[in-house]
């Protein structure tokens, strides 16, 4: 087996996502843990005895207590290199998740027990099927008064259209909750809740269910129900199918409690033993394959001001074959340059390592002196593009307004550093001097304003515009494309690339600009 093969079989990336406050940051901390990779546990609610989640570290993230940018997470457990990363959950940041998604190999999937399927998840899960993403289901929260699992498993099929498999099963629930039954491994753990910020050693082990152990360490009561329990399941539920689950059509399930520590290692332990390693990937030419020799990667997030201190701007590429090497020349598509990067990194949450090499299922950041946008394809040479990541309509608009105009070029950086990250969408009317900012909730506003005040010294406040959709035009007609653009020059702007956008504030309004307009083609997404 060639190198190249050994190093792609140790890679496992995936992703977390969830709807807010299901515990999904909490969760991916605890998997750190478990790995190794950090000592001691954080809490996403900042106080003075505890240290911020290790995957929230923008300020914005630590004051409010939620992840507004994707987190990459790196580290090694049992002979297999795992990178994590740790998606925003807030729906006004669901842009950045959907990104994310074209980026991994499979999913992790956190529900509240006690809230069950939510909005958010639906949406999260639709992309998960369109893209044939594997999705492994973490039910947490088990020590609060929650619904019955078999209840969990039931709306989790119904609402997610995705068959479940349970691999774990919790013992009790809420105040009883006592533990978890690895029904993969047939191994029963019972758990001391005492030290939630590292990891309880004291655990018991029953490998039979039908032992008098089990009596002696739950209680009557408690070892006849999950006798019961787990018989229901090996019963009704067909056994687990590796090949179903890698083709996106059966998720495992596993129950805990992320903040107890309760369940972690059950799930990671089955994570590194059947989720896929690095997988081919579609390109505007062909497929490519993780083994072919020559590296190629695509650039999926755009972070600026990673570190306050030195205004870095860092683009996150995903190697998808091949081997990446520092200070070796590679092919920027779009641009047709030739690059090489002198301090490639790896990442720990905002902890950041230089690499000499990197191989598929990777995450390297690369310093970028603007370069990159996100979207672009890094090559030896072949030209070809990664697929899959374009803009899609904002829901909301407002009109940028500098508040400072000695601070004006420090207002056009900033807008423009936060647009290539993915953060907003901007467009520009009469010749730059008007500036409408797009994004799909309102919590994207202050994050952009907070951010354009801190780390760029430049003050600005966001004015309502009617507005409500963004639509991308084209047209073999140059006539009735440069009519359409004279008529309504009130309502066109042009995005980052310079590309026309009809901006409209009703379906009647589009509708009716259509009609008259019958040559001119309306685009809803970037990429047509």
């Amino acid at each position: 087996m060639s190198n190249l093969q050994i190093e792609i079989n140790k890679r496992r990336i995936f992703g977390i996502i969830s709807h807010p406050d299901a515990g999904k940051t909490t969760l991916t901390e605890k998997l750190l843990l478990f790995g190794g990779a950090i000592q001691k546990a954080g809490t996403v609610k900042r106080n003075k005895a505890e240290k911020t989640a290790t995957s929230d570290f923008m300020e914005i993230e630590k004051q409010r207590g939620i992840s507004v940018a994707t987190s990459v997470m790196g580290f090694n457990y049992k002979d297999r290199k795992i990178n994590i990363l740790d998606t925003p959950g807030h729906k006004d940041f669901a842009e950045d998740t959907y990104r994310t998604l074209t980026a991994v190999d499979s999913v992790i999937l956190v529900i509240d027990c006690v809230k069950g399927v939510e909005e958010q998840t639906r949406k999260l899960m639709s992309v998960c099927r369109m893209r044939h993403i594997p999705v492994m289901v973490f039910i947490n929260k088990m020590d609060r008064e929650g619904k019955d699992p078999f209840d969990l498993l039931e709306e989790i099929e119904k609402e997610l259209n995705i068959s479940t498999r349970p691999l774990s099963w919790p013992i009790g629930i809420g105040s009883t909750f006592a533990g978890v039954y690895h029904l993969y491994k047939k191994q029963l753990k019972l758990f001391s809740a005492e030290n939630k910020m590292n990891i309880a050693d004291d655990f018991i082990e029953v490998e039979d269910l039908s032992s008098i152990e089990l009596e002696r360490q739950l209680g009557d009561k408690a070892a006849r129900k999950l006798r019961d329990e787990v018989e229901l399941v090996e019963g009704v539920y067909e056994p687990f199918d590796l090949t179903l689950y890698r083709s996106g059509y059966l998720a495992p399930v596993f129950f805990g409690s992320a903040i107890n520590n309760f369940g972690i290692e059950e799930l990671l332990d089955t994570f590194v033993e059947i989720a896929p390693e690095p997988q081919a990937r579609e390109t505007d030419k062909r497929t490519v394959q993780p083994n072919e020799e020559k590296f190629t990667g695509f650039v999926f997030k755009i972070h600026a001001n990673l570190d306050p201190n030195h205004r870095d701007r860092i683009a996150f590429c995903r190697v998808c074959s091949g081997k990446f090497e520092r200070n070796k020349f590679y092919q920027h598509i779009r641009s047709n340059k030739k690059l090489k990067f002198a301090s490639p990194t790896s990442f720990m949450a905002d902890a950041k390592s230089l690499v000499e090499e990197a191989w598929p299922g990777d995450v390297i950041g690369l310093y970028d002196a603007g370069n990159f946008k996100i979207g672009d394809t890094l090559t030896e040479g072949e030209t070809l593009k990664y697929l899959g990541i374009p803009s899609f309509s904002p829901e909301i608009f407002k009109e940028l307004e500098n508040m400072d105009p000695m601070k004006t070029k420090q207002l056009e950086k900033g807008i423009t550093q936060l647009v290539d990250e993915g953060v907003a969408q901007l467009f520009t009317q009469n010749l730059g001097s008007r500036k409408f900012v797009g994004t799909v909730g309102e919590l994207q506003f202050e994050v952009i304003k907070f951010r354009l005040l801190h780390e760029y010294g430049a003050s600005c406040n966001f004015r309502a515009i009617s507005f409500t959709k963004a639509s991308w035009i084209t047209s073999n007609d140059q006539n009735q494309m440069e009519k359409l653009m004279r008529s309504q020059a009130n309502r066109i702007a042009f995005d980052k690339e310079n590309r026309p956008v009809y901006l409209s504030n009703s379906k009647w309004d589009i509708d009716s600009t259509m009609r008259e307009y019958p040559d001119v083609v309306f685009h809803e997404t970037s990429e047509w």
